[in-house]
């Protein structure tokens, strides 16, 4: 695709697609590039607590951006170091299920932008299954998940949000 073509098809876009295609994937693009934000080494060990902000001491030395990142990341997930991916010799700042429900709304969002999609009530429900039963399994039992198979259950599930996501910005740039 040339770089007219983009041009064209942005062009083309309505208010409500454009507002969710730079919110998905300026989050993206800055939760997978914060451990690059900081200085290496930086965050050593943030495992907590979700809904607790648990690594203050941390996350206030920080440059701004990566502070507004890592303190949304402290308090919506438990950031667990054995279930969170690190880059630059610091952990992110969500876990890697997390990381792969971001990955998924972008990718969802993106292929719903190429092709005509319905979403079905079964369709959903499947999507949901295997991060249900990996999580589920997980917290039952002595089974613990791998940090890929975290990452892809999230991937499928953001998936179908994004494209959600994408339904619902078109149905608000018709009105």
């Amino acid at each position: 695709m040339t770089s007219w073509k983009l041009v064209e098809e942005w062009n083309h876009m309505g208010k409500w697609n454009k507002t969710s295609f730079v919110l998905l994937w300026g989050w993206l693009s800055l939760l997978l590039f914060s451990p690059y934000l900081i200085e290496s080494g930086t965050t050593g060990d943030l495992s907590g607590v979700v809904g607790k902000y648990d690594n203050k001491e941390v996350i206030q030395e920080m440059n701004i951006i990566a502070r507004g990142i890592y303190h949304i990341g402290d308090l919506n997930c438990h950031q667990l170091s054995h279930r969170s991916y690190s880059y630059n010799d610091n952990q992110m700042s969500f876990c890697a299920r997390d990381t792969g429900i971001f990955l998924g709304l972008v990718v969802g969002f993106m292929y719903a932008s190429r092709k005509r999609t319905v979403l079905t009530l079964p369709l959903v429900i499947a999507a949901l299954i295997p991060i249900g039963l990996d999580g589920t399994i997980q917290l039952l039992t002595d089974y613990e998940s791998t940090n890929p198979k975290r990452l892809i259950t999230g991937l499928i599930a953001g998936a179908v949000t994004g494209v959600a996501i994408k339904i619902i910005a078109d149905s608000l740039d018709n009105k």
